[in-house]
């Protein structure tokens, strides 16, 4: 797709309401985001480059149609100019990341400019048709068609049971979940029970490519308590997630257990299954206080610092949207809103076994009526990098802690909503 074509897409978003208020109902939201962001290297040994960074613009339409109570149809789209300092792109400033748009059965280029091929220079526009859903409500069943979000668990900072299209810890824009190409249907059970099944797609509609799901929410004992069946990637995960309010605090634990290789009977190999569970609890201290703690294990990681490279060729982290290193986490929150237009919020996620630590304290003003300022930063502590004065010169880099290696970043955000 040219940018030619996306803005005539643009364009045509915009004037949809106008073209067809006197046929159903039409509703059209949105919002402009602008994060400008600086990242400190300074961790990574002998890196040529100093504070690096980049300005990205997010302009964002979502129009909403229902020309009927039992049929709409939803789209959004993403438009974002982005400049960035060159040394941001040719560096090789690698931090854990998941790719967000592998479960998509076919899309366009992401990048509008400059195109395949061309040298990648400070300027660059990226886009993103994050939303092309049809929604069908029965009697008995909501039907869902199209790209849509698809997210589980009721943890705060790391689902062990989202593993479609997660967030890491260090995102900066959380808002909407990645659109990922799906069949999904959901059959009420009773009041507040559900059976969630569905397909998701991957590249080409490979199957190998691909995931299936059996989800069953029920309410027992006074808890959410929620089942879960995945195959995915030619893996197989079982999931539970529970979440009840105990003595005025809500507590939750949220697990999975994944078998690597279990769709594909040749290449099993149970050494490479993995668990991984979530554990916490939250609670308002007042009206204007908020904070919760959790406790993360992860199987799939390493006891030793030297041997977290080696980890992102396995399974969990390939295929599995694992992208912790380490065994065992900490994460503490707080959130304080000392007024109504003022909102202070600090997590931090702590390795138990390097030891290591990333910060994440941000501050949130709202100037006017939905136009919002922030900023904040994501902070390592940890032993850093090194690289070995004799054999290991013509070698990578060596970890000696996980958020040690992380490079500081540092962020403001202008948010405007319509």
């Amino acid at each position: 797709m040219t940018l030619k074509t996306a803005l005539a897409l643009l364009t045509i978003l915009l004037n949809l309401p106008m073209q067809a208020l006197s046929i159903g109902s039409f509703e059209t939201t949105g919002y402009y985001k602008n994060f400008s962001v600086a990242i400190d290297p300074a961790k990574f040994p002998d890196t040529e480059h100093d504070l690096t960074g980049f300005m990205n613009n997010r302009l964002r339409l979502n129009v909403s149609f229902a020309p009927e109570e039992w049929f709409s149809f939803h789209v959004a789209y993403d438009f974002s100019p982005r400049i960035q300092d060159r040394a941001f792109s040719e560096s090789a400033f690698q931090f854990p990341s998941i790719d967000p748009l592998s479960y998509r059965a076919f899309d366009f280029d992401s990048k509008l400019y400059p195109s395949n091929g061309e040298e990648m220079k400070s300027f660059a526009i990226h886009h993103n048709l994050d939303r092309a859903l049809i929604t069908l409500v029965t009697k008995n069943a909501d039907i869902f068609l199209g790209r849509q979000a698809i997210a589980w668990g009721s943890a705060r900072a790391v689902n062990p049971t989202d593993v479609v299209a997660p967030y890491t810890f260090d995102e900066l824009d959380v808002e909407d979940r990645i659109g990922v190409d799906a069949f999904r249907i959901r059959i009420p059970i009773g009041a507040l029970g559900e059976l969630d099944n569905g397909y998701i797609f991957g590249d080409e509609f490979d199957f190998d490519e691909s995931a299936f799901f059996s989800r069953c929410k029920l309410y027992i004992a006074r808890s959410d308590v929620t089942a879960l069946l995945l195959g995915f990637r030619e893996s197989f995960l079982v999931g539970v997630d529970v979440a009840r309010s105990l003595g005025g605090a809500g507590v939750w634990i949220e697990a999975a257990h994944v078998f690597t290789g279990a769709l594909n009977s040749n290449e099993r190999d149970s050494g490479e299954d993995y668990f991984r569970a979530t554990v916490g609890c939250d609670y308002s201290f007042t009206g204007k206080a908020y904070g919760f703690i959790e406790y993360h294990i992860n199987s799939a990681g390493a006891t030793d610092p030297e041997e977290y490279l080696g980890r992102f060729s396995k399974p969990a982290y390939a295929d599995g949207a694992v992208y912790l290193m380490g065994r065992h986490y900490l994460v503490p929150g707080l959130m304080l809103q000392p007024t109504p237009l003022f909102t202070l919020d600090a997590q931090a996620l702590w390795n138990l076994l390097d030891p290591s630590i990333l910060i994440a304290p941000m501050l949130e003003y709202n100037i006017a009526e939905n136009i919002y300022i922030s900023g904040g930063a994501f902070i390592g502590f940890g032993k850093m990098p090194h690289r070995d004065a004799g054999e290991m010169q013509d070698s990578s880099t060596a970890f000696r802690s996980e958020f040690g290696s992380y490079p500081d970043v540092y962020f403001a955000s202008l948010r405007i909503y319509f």
